[in-house]
């Protein structure tokens, strides 16, 4: 599982990357993508960053962590990024969680715990697997409850949305049924 937040230097320094990932997150909410940000670091300089978008980009692996470690193997010119830390404002999914190891990511640094696809402890561990050849610290819930609700208003919204658009068609149906009824009652009255 992943360790809990310590209290020291590191902490402020994973708030303000965490805070550049909200940033990323916001451009995926501002697109109607599930707000779920990435930065990747190396020391303190910010090589990449990225956010959801499989929606718009038809791509199932385009979640925040995978266009962050696309990012930064261009920028970076190689496929593996030792060194390198991956902050990220939702659990990486088992999906993400085999490119981060296959990248050599140094420390992955999460917020939010997601307890449907999490793969840092919530539903599975993939990083506490002894047997694979490559190491990851996990470090979860820096920013944990800002991190959450951002993704808790942007569902509540969407349903709120749905609900909306469904009244409006019932809406509609019901005026469409009424004036169809009016436009057929002077011919009926002949």
């Amino acid at each position: 599982m992943s360790e809990p937040v310590a209290d020291s230097a590191s902490n402020a320094r994973d708030r303000h990357f965490m805070l550049l990932a909200q940033a990323a997150a916001e451009q995926a909410r501002a697109v109607g993508e599930v707000p779920v940000g990435a930065v990747l670091v190396r020391g303190d300089e910010v090589i990449a960053t990225g956010f959801n978008h499989p929606i718009g980009g038809h791509d199932p692996s385009a979640h925040a962590e995978m266009a962050a470690l696309r990012a930064a193997a261009g920028a970076l010119q190689n496929y593996r990024l030792p060194g390198c830390e991956l902050f990220v404002t939702l659990e990486p999914c088992l999906m993400c969680a085999g490119a981060i190891m296959h990248a050599r990511i140094a420390r992955v640094v999460f917020g939010a715990r997601d307890p449907k696809t999490g793969a840092c402890g919530s539903v599975v561990d993939a990083f506490a697997n002894r047997q694979l050849n490559h190491h990851t610290t996990v470090v979860g819930g820096v920013l944990e409850d800002a991190c959450g609700a951002a993704l808790k208003a942007f569902f509540a919204d969407r349903r709120r949305a749905s609900r909306e658009a469904r009244l409006a068609r019932l809406a509609g149906a019901t005026e469409d049924a009424s004036l169809g009824d009016s436009a057929s009652t002077p011919a009926e009255t002949r």
